[in-house]
Parts: C-alpha cells; sequence; structure tokens
C-alpha cells in the first residue's frame, strides 16, 4: 500500500484528493496538512511513501517544508511532488535543488496525478511530459545561477556525462536510448549509476546537477 500526506492550504482541494485517492485500492491518504509547518509534523508522524505539497502556504511554505523534510534522515524514503497552479512556477526550480521528485500542476488529470503517485513511490522521478520541455526552455532562456561544480562529477564516465547530459535535455529514457542506438535497460543502467555517484535521490536532482555543473 501507497501512504500519502496532501498538504494545501485550501480545503477543497484537500478534499478532492482526498476523495480521489480514497477511490484507489492500492494508495491510502494517511495525513493532511493546511500550511508547511503542519505538513512537516505530520510527515515526521506518519513517514508517508509521497507528500503531495503545495508550494504556496501560510506560515511555512512548501518549499521550506521541503527542505525540512529532505533533510531529515529519517524521511530519506518520502518522496515529495510539488503541487503549483501555473506551469511555470518561480518555484520550480528550487523545489527541485530542494530535493523535490517532481512536480505537477494542479488542473492535472486525475489519471496522471494517480500515475504520478504510484511513479514516485516506485523510485521514479516526474517532470510532467506536458511541462517539462517548457521548464527547461525557460531556464535555458534565463538560465540560474550556477553553483560550483558537483563533488563527485569526476567519477561519470563519458558516457554517463552524456546520458545525463540528456536527461536534463527533457529526454526520456526511451529517447535516449534511440539516439544513442542502445537499448532502454544500458540507459536505465546508466542513470542509475549516475544517480549513485553524484547521490542525487532521484532523476528530477540529476536535472538539477547538470545545470549546476554546466552539464546542460
Amino acid at each position: 500500500m501507497i501512504t500519502v500526506v496532501v498538504a494545501d492550504d485550501q480545503a477543497l482541494v484537500r478534499m478532492g484528493l482526498r476523495v480521489l485517492i480514497d477511490n484507489e485500492t492500492d494508495i491510502s491518504l494517511v495525513g493532511e496538512a493546511g500550511d508547511g509547518r503542519q505538513a512537516v509534523a505530520e510527515v515526521r508522524r506518519s513517514r508517508p511513501d509521497v507528500v503531495l505539497m503545495d508550494i504556496r502556504m501560510p506560515v511555512m511554505d512548501g518549499i521550506e517544508a521541503l527542505r525540512a523534510i529532505t533533510a531529515d534522515p529519517q524521511l530519506a524514503e518520502t518522496r515529495v511532488l510539488m503541487l503549483t497552479t501555473f506551469e511555470l512556477d518561480q518555484y520550480v526550480f528550487d523545489a527541485l535543488r530542494a530535493g523535490a521528485s517532481g512536480f505537477l500542476i494542479k488542473d492535472t488529470e486525475p489519471a496522471e496525478l494517480l500515475r504520478a503517485i504510484r511513479l514516485v513511490a516506485a523510485g521514479e522521478s516526474l517532470l510532467s511530459p506536458s511541462v517539462t520541455r517548457r521548464v527547461i526552455s525557460h531556464f535555458v532562456e534565463r538560465p540560474p545561477v550556477r553553483g560550483t561544480v558537483h563533488p563527485e562529477l569526476e567519477r561519470l564516465t563519458e558516457r554517463e556525462r552524456e546520458i545525463v547530459s540528456l536527461v536534463a535535455a527533457g529526454l526520456s529514457n526511451d529517447e535516449i536510448a534511440a539516439r544513442l542506438v542502445v537499448s532502454p535497460a544500458t540507459v536505465r543502467t546508466h542513470v542509475s549509476r549516475a544517480m549513485v555517484k553524484l547521490r542525487a535521490r532521484d532523476r528530477a536532482q540529476l536535472v538539477v546537477f547538470a545545470y549546476q555543473s554546466g552539464l546542460a
């Protein structure tokens, strides 16, 4: 059973998500919160598999709550999906940098949201296909301030570097496999190894590391 906490300051949004999740046999809502501080407390109490976290909330916003969750070693297995009203919310990159496993816009189709929960719970990351390339284009046009090169970057092989850069370009494993003329399984192996070497929580953080280190 996949356990979920919903954090959103709008009661109607929480109710809608509750109804959606309650109809599923493999997903269980174990907690709700109306602000970021409550969200952190609830996540520490229930230790869910997935958190659906609104970015803009009172008391403590979703980004701060996300940082608190990802910094807690006891919550290392909890994955956070950020919810945003706009496809190019100004905080999206900050959320990914802070350890979010992806983000969804609030008018995402119910089936896609449930799919996202299952994907993230299985260890994948979610940069919605409908918005991934727009987000990447946004950062290409207005590049974020690059930090220092990731200290473990030198451990990547040339092939791993190439694949990480393609991940950052928004390509799926199948698209990368087709471009490099290798199997999707080979791509998955390289992505997994790169994640281990860079200590990335998931694929989404690979995108962040790629931009910060100049691979994208």
